[in-house]
This record gives structure tokens, C-alpha cells and sequence, in this order.
């Protein structure tokens, strides 16, 4: 613990950071969640993230013969721009591996620093392999992501930026968490520092390492990771920050992919900046805690990591947010198959503002409506499926139904009366050139698929619902060629939105 605490006063992070990056009070957060909430903007970097500090100060100190050698560093994103950034201001040959789904806009960001770049595998894990085997072949030095103790003082001195500016009643810091360096370096200097000062690591609910590797006194390695939050998509965390994180983090809390969305446009309205999915981690966590534990009462700090989002993401993130905020209710509802009852039902919804409205013809006797509801929260949802059903409407809540919202809610056309022992899936696959074509000459030609829907999210994997018309007996065979493929899958043949709407 002293040691970090020395790496971290140590360090040459001022050398690239010369000023302290912000921490601005959220007048609206603050007012919402009763009590001061301070955002500390490492949006704000010369690279749109906080990552910047720890490549530097483990670049800052190689030696001669190192800086000669030159460094690899492997990366998805922010942890790459960090270390382009500091070659070029240290003069260090530079080449950084990145998966081949990175999206352009940080592939050209990483370029403009004039570094050699390498585009492998469709993953970090893959493009991680490449890096370490230019290391072992070239003698460079390796820059890692988080588990390393000069990256992880580097991250540190957030914290001992956080103990000047914010008042001296500080409750808590939350911290974003992936790997863990900014968490093992916030929580290892400010217990050291000021121990009565809460920290809480935030993950998403589907890259939850370090929580499970908590929980279970041991590093964790996840199967699989979520694809939203790419920036903390971690399988497993590193020797060190594990080590860090299990001595000195409070706790570690999730939330879900609805809340990141839900802290985004938080963290819009308060600065007029667009986080990543990663960077409003802290936003979503605060919350969370503060609806299962209540107000904190005293100034907390939330550490905005990043905004290194593309463009396109931002679709799916408006089209979710109010449901993270529970502002927003989905449901299916059924009604009669006649003339008026659409306005019968509308009636039945009151003032209630109606957000979306799908239907078509399926049945003569009963319809099925896919319609979102502006709500003041799960209390009001509850009570509108209440008088719904006190109205004879029969309903299915959707409002947490991710194949509802990414696929169902853009394809409400009733069901197809020629499909025949049909069988759905949803899968994952590398978001590239290519890749739908390529996805689907795996699937091979033996089945024929009746459904088929597929969205680019701006994310580093694409999601596709796609169904096949499969008797019984061969659907073990399915399942053999499905497994053969590699790609993550899972069946929604009895979703119940696919049942009502497919």
C-alpha cells in the first residue's frame, strides 16, 4: 500500500495532465437523488478517457534500452490511445494490436498518433495472443491494459486529485471496473489516504469479474462477456488489481445494460457530453445504490471514465434509456380483434403518454399490441398492469426483455401462417466487413431459415434473431452445427414476446 502510494505521488501524469481534470457538481443528480453528486471529467483527457494516465506513467519509465526496443500494447480502444499518445510524446517506436471489430472511429483515433497499427483476431483475448507473441519475437516491451503496478498508480491519481477538490465530507467514490486498475488505484490511495471515504467498484451485470472473483476469493474467468459496455468487457482481472481490489474496494455492484444507458443520458443532460457505455458505469451505480440501500446523505464523487462512443451506438442507447430510468413501461397487451378497440384500449390507458404503438393483423378473434407507456417509475408500471387487468386486458411485461427491445419491438407483423416447425435463436457475432455474410455461410444450407433480423448496434458484435424451419428429429443436429460455429446463441423459441408477436 505505501509503495503504491509512492508510485502514484511519484508519477509523471502531470506531464501530460497539467491541470487536475475536472470535478463539476450534478445539479440534477444531485437534486433527484437528495444529496451532492460530483462528477470528476475524465472525458476530458487529451484522449476522451482516463487511460492516458497509466500508459504514461509506466511508458515515462522504461529505460533507454526499453524506449529503444520500442513497445506493443493490445487494446480495444482507450488503453491504445493512451499508449499511442505516449509514444509519440516520449519518441517510442509504438505498435499497437487491435481486434479486427474495433470500430473505425477508434482505429483512426490510435492512427493519427503515428503509430503501427495491426488489426487481428475478432477479440481482445486474440489480439492480446498477437501482441505477446511480437514481444517474445521483437524484444519490445509490453504495456498492459491494467495489471501492472505503474498503470495502476497511474489511475491512482485520480484519487489523490478527487481528496484535494472535493469537500471534506466526501462519502464515497464510484469507480467503473473492468480489469480493475482504476479501481485498485482509487481504493489503494484513498484507504490509505482518507479510510473512512467509501469506494464502490460498478461493472455490467454481463462482464461481472471482478465481482464473482470477489465473491469467490479467487480470479474469475467469465465464458463469455457482454458486448455493450466493451470498455470494462473483461473475462478475467488481473493479479494485482484482484489482489488491491479484494484488500481495499467496499463493495462491487452491477447493473444492467437498461441503467448504463439510463447513466448516459444522465451524464448528457448534466454535461452536454456523450459518455461511452463504459465512461457512465459510476452514473449507473450511484443509483442502483441508492435504490437499494438509500441516500447517502453526504457530497459523493462518480468518475466519468470515458467518451470514446461512436456515433451510431447512440440508436440503441435512446431507444432503452428511459426504460433504465423507469420512465418507460413495455407490454404486450392482448385485445379484442374488432372495430374501436384500439381507442377502448387507449381509454384504459388514461393520460399515461404512449411512447410506442406496434400492431398487425394476426388473428380474427384477439389482437396483440406492442406498446411502450411513459411511466414515473416501477410503482406506476405495476399499477397500469393492475388496471389493465381489472379492465379485462390480458398482458405480459417486456420492460426487461432484451430480445423484446433489440429485435421484436422493429418486426411486429404477426405470425406466418407457411412456417412449420419453427425454432429461434439469437446470436453474437464479430461486428466486421463482411462478417453477416460470413455468419450465414456457416449456418450452411441444410435449413431453411424463416425469420431473420439483424441491427449494427456501432458495437464490436452484431445481434441477430434468426429462425429455421426444423422437424423434431433433426433439431439435435441443429444444435451439433450451432455448437461447431463458435458464436454465443441462445433459444427464444419460447420468449414470450416471440409467442405474441412472431
Amino acid at each position: 500500500m505505501d509503495d503504491l502510494l509512492k508510485r502514484s505521488l511519484d508519477s509523471r501524469v502531470a506531464e501530460v495532465l497539467p491541470a487536475p481534470t475536472p470535478l463539476d457538481h450534478a445539479p440534477l443528480l444531485s437534486e433527484r437523488l437528495g444529496f451532492p453528486i460530483l462528477i470528476k471529467r475524465e472525458d476530458l483527457t487529451p484522449v476522451f478517457s482516463f487511460k492516458i494516465r497509466g500508459a504514461y506513467n509506466r511508458m515515462s519509465r522504461l529505460t533507454a534500452a526499453e524506449r529503444a526496443a520500442g513497445v506493443v500494447a493490445a487494446s480495444a480502444g482507450n488503453h491504445a490511445q493512451g499508449v499511442a499518445f505516449a509514444a509519440r510524446r516520449l519518441g517510442v517506436p509504438c505498435r499497437i494490436v487491435m481486434p479486427r471489430t474495433t470500430p473505425s472511429i477508434k482505429v483512426e483515433a490510435v492512427r493519427r498518433y503515428g503509430v503501427a497499427i495491426e488489426l487481428v483476431g475478432d477479440d481482445y483475448t486474440a489480439a492480446a495472443e498477437h501482441a505477446a507473441g511480437l514481444v517474445a519475437a521483437t524484444g519490445a516491451v509490453d504495456v498492459p491494459p491494467f495489471d501492472d503496478l505503474d498503470v495502476i498508480a497511474g489511475q491512482g491519481t485520480i484519487a489523490l486529485e478527487v481528496l484535494r477538490q472535493a469537500p471534506r465530507d466526501l462519502a464515497a467514490i464510484f469507480v467503473p471496473v473492468g480489469g480493475g486498475g482504476l479501481a485498485a488505484g482509487v481504493a489503494a490511495i484513498v484507504k490509505t489516504l482518507r479510510p473512512s471515504v467509501r469506494v464502490v467498484g460498478v461493472q455490467a451485470d454481463d462482464s461481472d469479474a471482478m465481482a464473482q472473483s470477489l465473491r469467490a476469493g479467487r480470479r474469475v474467468t467469465l465464458p463469455h462477456v457482454g458486448i455493450f459496455a466493451d470498455g470494462v468487457a473483461a473475462r478475467q482481472v488481473g493479479m494485482h488489481t484482484f489482489a488491491l481490489c479484494q484488500r481495499f474496494l467496499d463493495d462491487c455492484i452491477t447493473v444492467s445494460v437498461d441503467e448504463i444507458c439510463a447513466g448516459i443520458e444522465d451524464g448528457f443532460e448534466e454535461t452536454r457530453v456523450v459518455l461511452e457505455p463504459a465512461g457512465a458505469l459510476a452514473v449507473a451505480g450511484v443509483k442502483r445504490w441508492v435504490g437499494a440501500h438509500g441516500a447517502i446523505g453526504a457530497p459523493t464523487v462518480v468518475v466519468a471514465s470515458g467518451a470514446n462512443i461512436t456515433f451510431t451506438r447512440l440508436r440503441y442507447v435512446t431507444e432503452v434509456a428511459e426504460v433504465g430510468e423507469q420512465r418507460e413501461a413495455i407490454l404486450a397487451v392482448t385485445i379484442p380483434e374488432r372495430p374501436g378497440a384500439f381507442l377502448a384500449f387507449c381509454a384504459a390507458l388514461g393520460d399515461r403518454a404512449v411512447t410506442e404503438f406496434n400492431y398487425r393483423l394476426s388473428a380474427r378473434s384477439e389482437a396483440h399490441v406492442f406498446v411502450g407507456v411513459g411511466v414515473a417509475g416501477r410503482d406506476e408500471a405495476a399499477a397500469l398492469g393492475a388496471e389493465l387487468a381489472r379492465a379485462g386486458y390480458a398482458w405480459v411485461d417486456l420492460t426487461d426483455d432484451d430480445l423484446a427491445k433489440t429485435h421484436v419491438r422493429h418486426m411486429v407483423g404477426g405470425r406466418a401462417a407457411a412456417a412449420t416447425d419453427e425454432v429461434l435463436f439469437t446470436f453474437e457475432f464479430p461486428e466486421r466487413p463482411g462478417a453477416l455474410r460470413q455468419f450465414l455461410q456457416s449456418l450452411g444450407t441444410r435449413w431453411n431459415i424463416s425469420l431473420f433480423h439483424y441491427r449494427n448496434h456501432g458495437a464490436a458484435f452484431g445481434r441477430v434473431l434468426c429462425g429455421f424451419e426444423v422437424a423434431a428429429a433433426e433439431r439435435p443436429a441443429l444444435r451439433e452445427r450451432l455448437d461447431r460455429l463458435g458464436f454465443t446463441y441462445r433459444e427464444e423459441s419460447d420468449n414470450p414476446a416471440v409467442r405474441l408477436f412472431l
